[in-house]
């Protein structure tokens, strides 16, 4: 289980978090959705000590993350995969090694494991005969698969994924949606998604938070979000524009 408990996050003057709780139970398939920049990366960069809070805490299985050393730190991340919004992968290195790059650092392997379990991810994933390709010979939904083929290699417990059908056409968005779904169904992963893509949200989620000023508006299930009557979630869902000299509609939630 992660919980995230009255997270509070400033850069200097600027408050991202204020006071953000989020629980994550075993099996869930988590969506944080959030207008762009609201801080939804930043929430989720907690979970894998990337950042610590000003205030609140963060716990993984029961470990506090802030307070962990740093071999604990890098064992606790050997349990969670995180897919990067570009992919995140090195063009000068074959997506075979791209995917091995986790489990070399780790040193827990065999060559002939690593390279089984690089087979294996890239299978889970419908690229099995990709291992020699360059990423600069991939199409953008590709180097996304591969990008989750690198994360699922490590057998993670957890898998992140920031904004993982961004820049992506409705086609190739819904083969993600479908793969993030597959990877919770055939592994057993937790997994938490942040979005404003709705569509991810209402096809794969079990569960929905809704960010807004720093912390969670609304959570609950697809259904209770899409019928909700909060002014400020209905705005959202309904890609409503804010008239100009005009601030979202607040309430107390």
């Amino acid at each position: 289980m992660i919980v995230l408990d009255n997270v509070h996050k400033a850069f200097g003057s600027k408050r991202v978090l204020n006071g953000f709780s989020l629980e994550v139970r075993e099996g869930d398939i988590a969506v944080i959705l959030g207008y762009s920049g609201s801080g939804k990366s930043v929430a989720i960069k907690h979970i894998v000590g990337l950042l610590e809070p000003d205030q609140g805490s963060v716990t993984v299985d029961g470990k506090e993350v802030p307070k962990l050393t740093r071999p604990e730190l890098y064992e606790l991340r050997s349990h969670i995969g995180y897919v990067f919004q570009s992919a995140a992968l090195f063009d000068s290195m074959s997506v075979g090694e791209n995917v091995a790059m986790g489990l070399r650092k780790q040193g827990r392997l065999a060559e002939s494991d690593v390279q089984a379990r690089v087979h294996e991810a890239l299978a889970l994933v419908d690229l099995p005969a990709a291992a020699e390709v360059m990423p600069s010979d991939l199409s953008g939904g590709m180097r996304k698969r591969v990008g989750i083929a690198r994360a699922i290699a490590l057998r993670p417990k957890y898998l992140l994924y920031d904004e993982p059908t961004t820049g992506l056409d409705p086609v190739t968005a819904a083969v993600i949606d479908d793969l993030m779904l597959r990877m919770q169904q055939q592994l057993g992963v937790t997994s938490i998604i942040i979005t404003h893509d709705l569509r991810t949200a209402w096809g794969i989620g079990t569960r929905i938070a809704m960010l807004y000023e720093g912390k969670v508006r609304q959570c609950g299930t697809p259904d209770a979000i899409r019928h909700t009557t909060d002014p400020v979630v209905r705005q959202f869902i309904e890609g409503k524009a804010t008239p100009i000299g005009q601030e979202l509609l607040t309430v107390a939630p």
